[in-house]
């Protein structure tokens, strides 16, 4: 096996079949061996019937995966990783905005030399307002707190060598964030740019309070940066109450007649009690993730597969490059 594509799926039950049917075209004109893995993140709609629909009609090629209910998208692509056997893994999103007649270019400078490939838009994306904040967002969050090169642009359409993908797949704590991951594990890391279309039809599963959601994920587990800047803010929160007291002593000896203001006390009551709430909640935040991992909570849970479980045994390890003939998985769901 020559290529591993990895889509998760979320309300994508009209547009997935396109995907899968370009998809297909496109690694026949190359003459990839592939597979396609198709992870249902507990979407409320149809999804996972189109998945299995999907699968039955060539079962040679695709894999589906059901979660329990909604995990996020990095979890559901540390689902399709873990099961992927290719040399090359690639992930892309199940609208059809990331176009998958652009896979070669990425997995040419995966040959090329690059251990990760990260597609780029050239300034034309054709997301929504709100997810366009929360791409620039992020890409400021992964430089600051990751280390993340300023040159470098991340996307939810990348391809990566397979000691990479099997790297990433060793981190079995409760919040994956795949950037993270990545960006630990290689800095042999490219940019190509592709065309990104414009979505037809529904609207990005991103909210803000998911994509505040992935933040956290990122600069939480990957980074202690935000403890060692509450640690330089309450320095100088400190500092500034003690010149603060300092200025209010000079000003009662120079002009005692002049009563002390109340506004002046409450201010600083505000901000200092503002600010340690702040530190603390953030503090709190670290212990909990930490808790919650350390209760070994999954990272996702499958309902079930596409895919007939006693064929599970027979299926190639994924070192294995060739596929063995007839033992391809049935498709027809548990």
């Amino acid at each position: 096996m020559n290529i591993s594509i990895v889509i998760p799926c979320y309300r994508s039950e009209n547009t997935l079949p396109g995907v899968v049917r370009e998809i297909d075209q496109v690694m026949d004109q190359t003459g990839e061996t592939y597979e396609i893995i198709m992870v249902n993140d507990g979407s409320p709609d149809n999804t996972w019937e189109t998945v299995r629909t999907l699968c039955a009609e060539d079962p040679a090629h695709r894999t589906g995966i059901c979660f329990a209910r909604n995990f996020g998208q990095h979890a559901a692509l540390m689902a399709g990783i873990r099961t992927s056997k290719g040399e090359i893994v690639l992930c892309m999103d199940d609208d059809g905005q990331t176009p998958p007649a652009e896979a070669p270019k990425l997995i040419a400078a995966i040959r090329d030399g690059a251990d990760v490939v990260y597609a780029s838009y050239g300034g034309h994306k054709q997301h929504s307002a709100l997810r366009n904040f929360g791409t620039a967002m992020n890409e400021k969050m992964t430089e600051i707190l990751l280390g993340k090169p300023k040159d470098l642009f991340v996307s939810s359409y990348f391809a990566m060598r397979r000691f990479v993908a099997d790297e990433v797949i060793r981190y079995e704590n409760s919040y994956p964030y795949l950037i993270g991951l990545i960006l630990r594990t290689t800095d042999h890391i490219v940019n190509v740019e592709v065309t990104h279309r414009k979505r037809e039809q529904g609207q990005s599963g991103y909210t803000f309070t998911r994509l505040l959601a992935l933040w956290m994920n990122g600069f939480t587990a990957f980074s202690v940066k935000p403890l060692r800047i509450a640690t330089a803010i309450g320095a100088a929160s400190a500092g500034l109450g003690f010149l603060y007291g300092i200025y209010t002593i000079i000003k009662r000896v120079v002009r005692p007649d002049v009563p002390l203001g109340f506004s002046a006390l409450m201010s600083a009551v505000v901000f200092f009690g503002g600010m340690i709430l702040l530190l603390l909640g953030l503090a709190g935040e670290y212990i909990g993730r930490t808790y919650i991992s350390a209760s070994s909570a999954p990272q996702y849970v499958i309902r079930e597969t596409a895919q007939d479980q006693t064929d599970k045994a027979d299926k190639p390890d994924r070192k294995d490059t060739k596929e063995k003939a007839g033992e391809e998985p049935d498709c027809t769901g548990q």
